[in-house]
């Protein structure tokens, strides 16, 4: 199982980092040793800049390549929310010299995904999820606002990567990324179901 994760797909959120609103998708990866077992998440020693982001994932249910765009929609059946933890001081490091993001995006725990659920059960094209800090809501999106949309993710990303039954995909985050301390409390909603709960440690 491999995670393909979606950078910059919601313009807001890329005008919060001042990064460019790309033409294409951005695309980067997580092992399967980045999914988090349990529900504590605890903060690595080599960062002290963890930032939440909150994204809709896809789970594929149907292998490919060259999936055509018209097509994409037969390829998954369930949807969930995923929480991408990003070391954001040693990113920043790190596109600072030109280099990778995997160490500040793949390590271990640093993908959070919930329970999976069909997706005739959500209008996806304007699917509301959220993210609480401590009971504040800190992330409120919609995939109304993607720039590329999960069929468009899928028919590029299966350009590069052969698809397989069990690949997981982060579709992107909306604005409102943020920091996590110890000891916070982070709750996730897609529309009005709670999907995740996690403590940082």
């Amino acid at each position: 199982m491999k995670i393909i994760c979606i950078g910059r797909n919601y313009s807001e959120h890329a005008k919060e980092l001042g990064n460019e609103v790309p033409e294409s998708p951005v695309i980067f990866m997580k092992p399967d040793t980045a999914v988090l077992k349990g529900n504590d998440f605890y903060i690595p020693e080599f960062s002290n800049d963890i930032h939440y982001e909150l994204e809709v994932v896809l789970k594929i249910s149907k292998g490919g390549k060259y999936i055509q765009k018209e097509s994409a929609h037969k390829h998954y059946e369930e949807i969930s929310l995923g929480i991408d933890f990003t070391a954001r001081d040693l990113q920043t490091e790190l596109k600072s010299k030109g280099l990778p993001w995997e160490l500040a995006k793949g390590f271990d725990g640093s993908a959070v995904v919930g329970s999976f659920f069909k997706k005739e059960n959500y209008s996806l094209e304007n699917l509301p999820f959220s993210l609480l800090k401590n009971k504040d809501t800190v992330q409120d999106g919609n995939t109304k606002d993607m720039i590329f949309s999960f069929d468009d993710i899928i028919a590029f990303a299966s350009q590069y990567f052969t698809l397989r039954v069990g690949d997981l995909i982060f579709t992107g985050t909306p604005k409102g990324v943020g920091k996590v301390n110890e000891n916070d409390m982070l709750e996730a909603y897609l529309k009005d179901e709670k999907i995740l709960d996690i403590r940082i440690l």
